[in-house]
């Protein structure tokens, strides 16, 4: 482990005393491990690194020495969250919940990550019954995801009991100038109005809003019509990645295929006019030229009727 060069095997590492397979083995690798960590941390010369010290502080946790663990986490003169988290198990293994997240909320600093800090003390709260305030202090901040949907459903599937609509409100709040990105998020439970509001609050991804209007066209033709004109608004501002008149026309088609399921083709194409003819912008000519052949088609065929 200590010689594979990139740290591949430091997951070993921070289970060590767990491998260990007992309490005796454990306490016995801590013996020979102490010394090293000690005088690694100690050395008034910066820039001494043990790769055992995880493997150190893992078994000194299964050995039940917790004391000693706190004792010489104390002689780290950074505060890492990789090698407090230990002493956060100890204080939790010595049933002091309350000073767990004391000594977690002080491990924050330059280079740590704060949402494994968060996640850390929300299931401290969690395991002590705490649902709300753990939800208050850390649900929002200790979800990830790899999208605003995953957010919201990494805080959904862990407060059950919390309204889904309230959660969303409540992570919204947390990133002031990106409501269109929660879109998704809204149409995903049905709230079908603050979806339409958040598309027009901020930029949103008008495929994402035609792919909405599209798969909602029977079930809810308003909401389907309110996507579709917000996908061309963002189209003729510049908004959109790779975006071809294909997507525009898409919008456009889908737009008046809502308008004529509500019995509003005018209305909406008017708009639609509006939004393409506002400005003389790169964003909205490309609009506009992509719509051309569609509009004057369509016009054409109002004035044949």
């Amino acid at each position: 482990m200590a010689d594979d060069g990139v740290d591949y095997l430091s997951p070993v590492g921070d289970r060590w005393g767990e491998i260990c397979g007992s309490v005796e083995v454990a306490g016995q690798w801590a013996d020979d491990l102490v010394p090293t960590l000690r005088s690694c941390w100690t050395d008034p010369n910066p820039g001494r690194y043990f790769h055992g010290a995880t493997a150190c502080l893992s078994c000194l946790l299964v050995a039940g020495r917790y004391q000693a663990l706190l004792e010489l986490l104390e002689l780290n003169r950074y505060s890492m969250w990789h090698y407090r988290r230990y002493g956060v198990e100890a204080l939790l293994a010595m049933g002091k919940k309350a000073e767990a997240i004391q000594y977690a909320e002080a491990s924050r600093g330059l280079n740590q990550l704060d949402s494994v800090i968060d996640q850390a003390c929300e299931e401290i709260l969690i395991s002590s019954g705490l649902h709300e305030e753990a939800y208050q202090r850390y649900g929002l901040s200790a979800a990830v995801g790899n999208s605003y949907i995953a957010r919201f459903r990494a805080v959904a599937k862990r407060y059950p009991e919390k309204d889904k609509s309230q959660i969303l409100v409540d992570l919204i709040a947390t990133t002031p100038g990106e409501e269109g990105k929660w879109f998704a998020t809204a149409k995903e439970i049905k709230l079908f109005d603050l979806a339409l509001e958040l598309a027009n609050s901020s930029p949103c991804d008008p495929k994402t809003l035609t792919r909405a209007a599209r798969d909602y066209l029977d079930a809810e033709p308003a909401f389907a019509l309110g996507s579709a004109m917000a996908a061309l608004r963002w189209l003729s501002e510049g908004w959109g990645f790779e975006v071809t008149s294909v997507d525009v026309v898409e919008a456009f088609d889908r737009a008046l295929e809502a308008a004529s399921r509500l019995n509003n083709i005018d209305g909406v194409t008017d708009k639609i006019r509006l939004i393409v003819e506002r400005n003389e912008s790169a964003s909205t000519l490309f609009v506009r030229q992509s719509l051309q052949g569609r509009l004057q088609t369509y016009l054409s065929s109002v004035d044949e009727a």
